[in-house]
């Protein structure tokens, strides 16, 4: 089955849940751009909103920062479908609510490039999020700050939160783009030469190891202080990718150093249809995050 084939039904799977308990569309989404000085442009981002964000003036909302993968762009749920399902979530009050925001990020693997042309990792961290949280009402403790995403989304989202673990209180990743050691290209077909182009022009070409595993999470998560940070990973077990090899490791290295995580290994493939239907988890897992912090907040003297 070719890509477009599977973002069709995927499209579709995600239009036919939320079309299951039709509901009044009361949140919004917007896309807009943000000035970066370190990136030398303009960054893309696009923003949902939750239903009472426009009535409620003065409450401020955690965020949830939703990394998109490689090939896709900050409309990553707008074009999939995907806001039609947080929305459904919404209006049948099955999901708490919260600001979700997914910035482009073309594909830089969301790190600084080893040649220092591209360094989103410091853009992100320290233009991209105060911008952001001061443009809207967001919550600003730890705890109502999430990460999370999808591919090279989920392996953004735990470089990261693992490198910078007191800004989040959460991470997720779906089929992160976990691989245990530097890919080795051994042929050159037309599939093997656009990935030599992608990673080359993030980790070095030929890949420089030594940066690979400094940016790496597999090799982050052996020694960060992860205290406090709530993990939450899954991949299916047929991911065209391998990437459930990943995981599994990640998820050993966990275990190894007895940090408390989530961890599924589901039955599917590394496509939209599996990420819709397991999205819902993902966000929830997030909200019951956010929802501790706000009860401490709100109980505190």
């Amino acid at each position: 089955m070719n890509k477009s084939m599977v973002t069709v039904m995927a499209t579709l799977l995600l239009a036919s849940l939320a079309l299951a308990h039709p509901a009044p569309a009361t949140g919004r989404a917007d896309c807009l751009s943000i000035p970066s000085k370190i990136l030398g442009h303009p960054v893309g981002y696009c923003v949902l909103f939750p239903p009472s964000y426009e009535a409620e003036k003065t409450r401020r909302y955690p965020v949830l920062y939703l990394l998109h993968g490689l090939g896709d762009n900050e409309q990553m749920l707008i074009r999939s479908g995907g806001f039609n399902l947080i929305q459904d979530l919404w209006d049948r009050h099955r999901l708490g609510e919260f600001l979700i925001v997914t910035p482009a990020a073309d594909a830089s693997f969301y790190v600084d490039s080893r040649d220092g042309h591209q360094r989103y990792e410091d853009f992100f961290v320290q233009e991209f999020l105060p911008v952001f949280e001061h443009r809207y009402r967001t919550r600003l403790e730890r705890a109502s700050r999430g990460i999370a995403g999808i591919s090279m989304g989920g392996y953004g989202a735990l470089h990261l939160a693992f490198r910078h673990p007191r800004i989040f209180g959460s991470v997720g990743a779906h089929s992160a783009a976990l691989i245990e050691k530097p890919p080795v290209i051994n042929s050159v077909d037309s599939h093997q030469l656009a990935r030599v182009r992608i990673l080359g022009d993030v980790f070095g070409s030929p890949v420089d190891p030594v940066f690979w595993k400094q940016n790496d999470p597999l090799t982050i998560v052996r020694t960060a202080d992860l205290a406090g940070l709530h993990i939450y990973f899954d991949c299916g077990s047929e991911d065209d990718y391998g990437f459930d090899a990943g995981a599994r490791a990640l998820d050993k290295l966990l275990l190894s150093r007895r940090i408390p995580h989530e961890f599924h290994l589901y039955a599917g493939g590394h496509n939209w249809t599996y990420f819709a239907e397991h999205l819902p988890a993902l966000l929830q897992f997030h909200y019951q995050v956010f929802a501790s912090a706000s009860l401490r907040h709100d109980s505190s003297p």
